[in-house]
């Protein structure tokens, strides 16, 4: 499957502006968007690996271990982390699915 190469750059782009402001989340419980930002862009990320752009995406972000919250989860901030997974997910999953 080809994707147009200018959308997949648009959403490295984004994946990266989201953790340079993201940066630091995890020293700021009380900033849920902080959260959820992080979480929306490592959703995209999961995305774009499945769909093979590992590489590139890469040479732009290093993504977040996959347990980085651990035992947060249940808090309001984990809470707005998990929900921002899930919304990267299906969003990113959209913008593709509408590209056929």
């Amino acid at each position: 499957m080809s994707h147009n190469y200018e959308l997949v750059q648009q959403l490295i782009d984004l994946v990266s502006t989201l953790y340079e402001e993201s940066h630091g989340f995890l020293n700021s419980p009380e900033d849920q968007q902080l959260w959820y930002n992080r979480g929306y862009a490592n959703g995209m990320i999961s995305v774009l690996d499945g769909l093979g752009y590992d590489c590139r995406l890469r040479e732009r972000v290093d993504p977040d271990p996959e347990d980085m919250i651990e035992g947060q989860e249940f808090m309001p901030w984990g809470k707005a982390y998990t929900h921002g997974i899930e919304m990267g997910e299906q969003e990113c999953r959209e913008i593709f699915n509408n590209q056929n």
